[in-house]
């Protein structure tokens, strides 16, 4: 599964890697398990330099080592785990918004 994570000033947050040992979707589709880190990371928005520079991805996860949870009414959960081929958590502002979602 392929975890990918817009939100670089999330703790967890590895070159657009999720690497915390567990991910919780709510029922509003936003991941619980972001916890801000600004102090120590810089947001980098990689769309104003999309053409100039390509951004850095840290390598993807295996899905039997991270636990998806969720909660949300999506056509993935399957009796609260995600089933998905992969998840992106976009860096829309202040929340981690779950865009792989999709409504059953």
């Amino acid at each position: 599964m392929d975890i990918r994570c817009r939100k670089t000033v999330c703790k967890f947050n590895d070159r657009f890697t999720c690497k915390a040992k567990g991910i919780l979707i709510n029922g509003k589709v936003i991941c619980e398990s972001f916890v801000n880190d600004s102090l120590n990371k810089k947001d980098i928005d990689t769309t104003k330099k999309l053409f100039d520079k390509i951004p850095t991805y840290a390598p993807q996860r295996d899905s039997k080592t991270i636990c998806i949870e969720c909660k949300a009414n999506c056509l993935f959960n399957h009796n609260g785990k995600c089933v998905s081929n992969g998840i992106t958590l976009n860096a829309i502002k202040e929340k981690a918004f779950c865009i792989s979602f999709l409504k059953k």
